[in-house]
């Protein structure tokens, strides 16, 4: 059995929890926040995604039970639920302090996002808009880095829609390896109610139309590297559908939409100052 602070790591998902904190760093390095600031952005995104994570597992517990989810600590019993609980209080506690230091316009756009993440864990994911919670996330945290900054700014328009864009696929990337366990728990979200080969489609559109906005959005004459984020993205997509449509939906179809993800966010930190208004 692993011991408790290691099981309680694990139980607040630290892949997602990495990826969008480092997303949230790197929007903030192009933006030209100065390395204080930076460390206090980067912090209140962990600390918002570890409530999330936690809740996640804490409010899941029961139900992965069932199922025998042998990555969930708090399912396998190598934590107790009460603690999980409790750490995703504390986590959204600290969350909300350390986004204060950056100032009220961040706050309100953080504590939008998180209760994107905390809606979802609460319910919204047996629903037909599980979406919502991850395009109104994923839409506002380019807005927590631009209202962030020593002079607030609010980011463009095709940022958010981007940003959002991106939440709707990383939703089907997180549910479609588990699509059969959650129908087993009564877990019935847009993913499960279009299927595998649907969802992958959607996701793969999404991250297409996001990519070609996030090279078009900062204005002409387009930058070169921009154009090599949108060539290779666009590769992405179009292998990934090619492969959905040939066969079953595999790990590389996940890998493939990670790919896509990450060279937007690249694109989005090239962008700089112009994701703001």
């Amino acid at each position: 059995m692993a011991s408790k602070p290691f099981s309680l790591l694990l139980a607040s998902h630290p892949g997602p929890t990495v990826v969008v904190t480092v997303v949230a760093t790197v929007l903030g390095i192009g933006l030209g926040y100065p390395p204080g600031r930076l460390g206090i952005l980067a912090l209140a995104i962990l600390f918002g995604q570890l409530s999330i994570g936690w809740s996640n597992d804490w409010l899941d517990a029961a139900r992965d039970r069932e199922v025998a989810r042998a990555d969930k600590p708090a399912a396998r019993g190598d934590i107790p639920t009460a603690a999980v609980r409790a750490s995703a209080f504390v986590a959204l506690a600290l969350a909300a302090v350390t986004t204060a230091l950056l100032g009220p316009a961040a706050l309100i756009a953080h504590a939008a996002a998180l209760a994107g993440g905390w809606a979802y864990n609460l319910g919204l994911k047996s629903t037909v808009v599980s979406f919502a919670p991850f395009a109104v996330s994923f839409g506002l945290l380019p807005a927590i880095a631009t209202l962030g900054q020593a002079r607030p700014a609010w980011p463009a328009l095709w940022v958010l829609a981007a940003g959002a864009l991106l939440g709707v696929a990383a939703h089907v990337t997180n549910v479609l390896p588990d699509l059969a366990d959650d129908a087993k728990t009564g877990i019935r979200g847009l993913p499960h109610r279009l299927g595998a080969r649907s969802s992958g489609l959607l996701a793969f559109a999404c991250l297409a139309v996001a990519t070609a906005l996030i090279t078009v959005g900062p204005g002409l004459p387009v930058r070169p590297l921009l154009i090599v984020g949108l060539v290779i993205g666009l590769a992405a997509v179009v292998v990934g559908v090619i492969l959905l449509l040939r066969r079953s939906p595999t790990r590389l179809l996940m890998q493939l939409i990670m790919t896509c993800a990450i060279v937007d966010v690249v694109m989005l930190a090239l962008a700089g100052q112009s994701i703001a208004v």
